[in-house]
């Protein structure tokens, strides 16, 4: 499948990214990640993208559809892939209609205030870029390859609610976009990691499964 996750910054898009891919095998596209490499590299984009993120907005649309394309394009991609932090815009997303054809927009919904309270606990790993909470009293430690995580910059209350202001005027637009070609999935974000996963596999499941009913249906005719 060929999958969008929309969602507000902090809406946990980057947990769920990780148990749909190890769940279905599909790729895992990340924008955010795509630039934090290139920023840890020190290439010109890197320099570039990190201006633009450390005041709160967003890397110009060129930017990210030609780094989208030429990823969607690699071998592991064929299979299926998600979309995590693109499109952002309804720029991007037409064109992406030129670049793949979309199966489902999962649209994971967090009110903002809860999102505000969750970036303060909110920690990264420089290594592996795994992101996770971390209350007081806890080890600032990677669950996954034990690295001292870090605080991102723009996860301070200040910052978030910038990102969230910016979000509501150019992404929020997205969600009108896809609902009215039949493709958005409302996700309750505001329940717990595996209920909100849990609402994410139904969906697939079935969707697969209707699938491959056609695929039957087809092969009978």
């Amino acid at each position: 499948m060929k999958l969008i996750l929309l969602g507000p910054p902090a809406a946990g898009k980057g947990t769920q990214a990780e148990l749909i891919t190890e769940r279905y095998g599909v790729a895992h596209i990340s924008t955010g990640d795509m630039l934090r490499a290139q920023i840890a590299a020190g290439t010109e984009l890197g320099r570039l993208a990190k201006s633009i993120i450390d005041d709160g907005n967003l890397v110009p649309d060129d930017i990210i559809i030609a780094m989208v394309q030429k990823r969607i394009a690699e071998d592991d991609c064929k299979a299926g892939f998600l979309l995590d932090g693109f499109p952002r815009t309804i720029a991007q997303a037409e064109a992406l209609e030129a670049i793949a054809e979309i199966d489902a927009v999962l649209d994971i919904d967090v009110e903002s205030e809860l999102i505000i309270n969750r970036v303060a606990s909110r920690r990264v790993c420089p290594a592996c870029g795994h992101t996770q909470s971390v209350h007081e009293g806890e080890q600032e430690l990677c669950a996954k390859c034990g690295d001292k995580l870090i605080q991102r910059a723009d996860d301070t209350p200040e910052r978030m609610r910038h990102r969230l202001e910016v979000y509501r005027e150019r992404t929020l637009p997205l969600i009108n976009y896809y609902s009215e070609r039949g493709k958005l999935v409302p996700i309750d974000g505001a329940r717990a990691i595996r209920e909100v996963s849990a609402q994410i596999f139904d969906f697939m499941d079935g969707a697969i499964a209707s699938a491959a009913r056609e695929d039957y249906k087809s092969d009978e005719e």
